[in-house]
Formats: C-alpha cells, sequence, structure tokens
C-alpha cells in the first residue's frame, strides 16, 4: 500500500516558524537508551506504516527541502518518495501530484501531515477495494469536513466548512484502490475543487460509492497554537494510559 503526504502548504496558522510546519516538533520518540523530538508529521507515517503503507510519497512545495533532508528515503518501515508542487495550488492539487506513483489495483491512503488522531491502526480497519473515510468525533465539526452516513456506512454527503453541519463526525484520513484515485483525479481535471469533499460530492452524484467509518476516536489539528496544545494534552493522556495498562 501507498500513503499520501500532502505537505506543500505554508502553515501560516501557526507562523512564523524557522521551518516546515510538517516538522514542529511534538512529544518525543524513543531511540536507543534516550529520546529525541519527534516531528509531527511522524505520527501519521507511524499511522500509515500500522495500516499496510510501504511507500509514502511526500507532496511537497519547492521551498520545503528541510522536509526532504529530515527524512530522507525512508522512515519506521517505509520508502519515502517526494512529489513537487510548484505553486499553491490547494489540497487537490497536491495529492493528485503523486498520482504517477501509484499503480491502479495498489491500495493508496491519504492524511494530513498536522494531524494526530487515534487509534494509530485505524486505517487497518479500512476495507481494500472501495473508497473509504475514515471517521473521528470533534467538538467543532465546522472546522472540518463532517460526513453524512446511512446505516450501512454509505456516505450520503460531505459537509466542507459548513456553519452548522448535520454531524460531529468528520473525516481524518481515507483509503483507496490507485484506481479510484485515478477515476477522482480524471473528475477535478475538469471541475479544479480546492475542497476533497466537494470532489467526493461530485464523484458521488455521479454515480461512484464511497463509505464513511467511525472507528476514530480522537483527532486533533496541530496547525494552530491552541491544536498544538491540545496536541501536547492528548499524547500525554495516551501515554498515561499505555502506563497504566
Amino acid at each position: 500500500m501507498w500513503g499520501i503526504i500532502p505537505a506543500a502548504g505554508m502553515g501560516s496558522r501557526i507562523q512564523p516558524l524557522a521551518f516546515s510546519k510538517e516538522l514542529l516538533p511534538v512529544g518525543s520518540f524513543a531511540e536507543g537508551a534516550g529520546e529525541r523530538p519527534r516531528a509531527v508529521s511522524e505520527y501519521l507515517i507511524e499511522r500509515m506504516t500500522a495500516g499496510g503503507a510501504r511507500r509514502i510519497c511526500f507532496v511537497i512545495s519547492p521551498g520545503k527541502s528541510d522536509i526532504l533532508n529530515y527524512f530522507g528515503g525512508q522512515a519506521l518501515s517505509a520508502e519515502i518518495f517526494y512529489a513537487v508542487q510548484p505553486k499553491p495550488a490547494g489540497l487537490c492539487d497536491a495529492i493528485f501530484r503523486a498520482l504517477p506513483l501509484i499503480p491502479p489495483d495498489e491500495q493508496v491512503s491519504i492524511g494530513l501531515p498536522d494531524t494526530i488522531w487515534f487509534p494509530e491502526n485505524a486505517l487497518a480497519f479500512l476495507p481494500d477495494g472501495v473508497l473509504s473515510l475514515l471517521l473521528f468525533p470533534v467538538a467543532h465539526p465546522e472546522r472540518f469536513d463532517a460526513v453524512i452516513t446511512n446505516e450501512q456506512d454509505e456516505v450520503l454527503e460531505v459537509q466542507v466548512k459548513k456553519e452548522s453541519p448535520s454531524t460531529h463526525w468528520v473525516w481524518g484520513a481515507l483509503k483507496m484502490p490507485g484506481q479510484v484515485l485515478t477515476e477522482l483525479h480524471d473528475l477535478w481535471v475538469a471541475r479544479q475543487d480546492e475542497y476533497l469533499g466537494t470532489l467526493i460530492n461530485e464523484y458521488l452524484s455521479r454515480g461512484g460509492r464511497a463509505y464513511g467509518f467511525k472507528t476514530g476516536e480522537c483527532y486533533v489539528d496541530v496547525g494552530t497554537l491552541n491544536g498544538y496544545r491540545e496536541a501536547l494534552r492528548v499524547l500525554d493522556a495516551n501515554c498515561a494510559e499505555l502506563n497504566q495498562a
């Protein structure tokens, strides 16, 4: 399985930083007999590899060579590859920069590098062969893409940053076959959606199917100062639970 990490954004909500926001230190990582600071995007790599990804593509902008220098060609059990988004053009454009690497019959997961979520192995519960969305309950769904599903877990609608969404469940990661990623790309070429949620809505309106799975427990966007503080709190709480187990 491939993983795609769109990391070309400027991170304006948490600037100024002297480095790419994807390298923001959040928590620590055991290394040998000691520990070292952990870049926020390492949490997503950990979750993608736990879900089965063995190759991961970072999509970066031309000015983000520090990400390449930090990860090189290997992280955890995954090989790391890179694609470049020449100029800011939205999330969809960034994701599709990795499309030439993805075979049609291979699974691909997509996540956001400035988020931390639990459980760590949640991607492993998403099925192969279909467009599936990993859903998380959040206190402020209006800040995200809220996902409406029926009793069969079919996605009925994605409400993109709607002021009063109909649910508190939002997508935090996705999984699909490379063929579905290609279909979404072909649809996007004609529409040029900025948001992935609006593109998925159009995909559904044309007969496509997507499924949302409410297996996520906790989701934190670390792209703001308040989110950064919340991430530290969540990590401390999870460490405490592990120590008590």
